[in-house]
């Protein structure tokens, strides 16, 4: 009898431990596509910019379609090369702006801003979740494989990307292998895995955000960890706001913690590249 009421509290008190936790932590931004609150957290409203220098240019791919960047190529002949990578927009006039904004800071060096979308850009919330969502691995690998073929053997690579791109943007830095400089990633889905981060070689800056109700501080803690454990150079910042802060167009945007992000970007990328 004893036994038996051990066996029912130890069960009831299992249940309070395990049985209410929250649900597993996402896998991937496209978790969050049927979540009305991260819609609801991102807006594309603002104006665009017609200061534009750069020219859409084919990236060739292994057995598929040719893929396509926005592209501002150094004016001297240069092995250093940016990857920029989207929001979940799209390749849209932000990322342009963004893109020329980094190519004008950064010295001789050769900027892309790759198009993981295909041509299509997303001017809501619904429609970007449907973007996002179609995505499909093989075919986001294989223009980013293309853009490092395209670049070359001996080019030093560094990668950018915020949200949906700055999960885009670690595993650029992941599949650049030896040839990685500098990874930045602001507000995206890390890898969780030893084996999935075991190939990179570049350093990585990490911007997140304390607010972030999906890409969490938690999960920002647990990929530092992680690439501590497995040897990896990496630097986080948490800054107090919320998930997309450095996007002008989104509400969320805090231009103040934008700036201080956006320096300590900038600075790593001239530091490593």
């Amino acid at each position: 009898m004893y036994y038996r009421i051990f066996l029912f509290v130890f069960s009831l008190a299992l249940l309070a431990c395990c049985g209410n936790s929250s649900e597993p932590p996402a896998q991937d931004m496209t978790d969050f596509v049927d979540d009305q609150a991260f819609k609801d957290a991102h807006d594309d409203s603002r104006a665009a910019s017609a200061n534009f220098s750069g020219e859409m240019i084919d990236i060739p791919v292994t057995n598929g379609d040719a893929g396509k960047a926005y592209a501002l190529m150094a004016e001297a002949e240069s092995q250093d090369y940016l990857l920029v990578i989207h929001e979940w927009w799209g390749l849209n006039d932000n990322i342009r702006e963004e893109a020329e904004r980094l190519y004008g800071a950064l010295e001789n060096t050769n900027v892309l801003a790759l198009d993981l979308y295909d041509g299509k850009v997303a001017t809501d919330p619904d429609q970007a979740s449907e973007f996002m969502q179609s995505v499909k691995e093989a075919r986001a690998r294989a223009i980013i494989e293309g853009a490092l073929a395209m670049a070359g053997p001996y080019a030093k690579i560094a990668t950018i990307g915020w949200c949906f791109g700055g999960g885009w943007s670690l595993k650029a830095s992941i599949m650049a292998g030896d040839r990685g400089q500098a990874c930045v990633m602001y507000y995206g889905m890390p890898v969780q895995k030893a084996d999935q981060l075991a190939p990179l070689q570049a350093p990585i800056l990490g911007i997140f955000a304390e607010k972030d109700g999906w890409i969490t501080p938690r999960m920002a803690n647990d990929f530092k960890s992680l690439a501590e454990a497995t040897g990896k150079s990496i630097e986080i910042h948490q800054f107090e706001a919320d998930h997309a802060f450095a996007n002008p167009s989104n509400p969320a945007y805090n231009e103040s913690v934008a700036q201080e992000a956006n320096a300590l970007a900038l600075a790593f990328l001239k530091e490593n590249i």
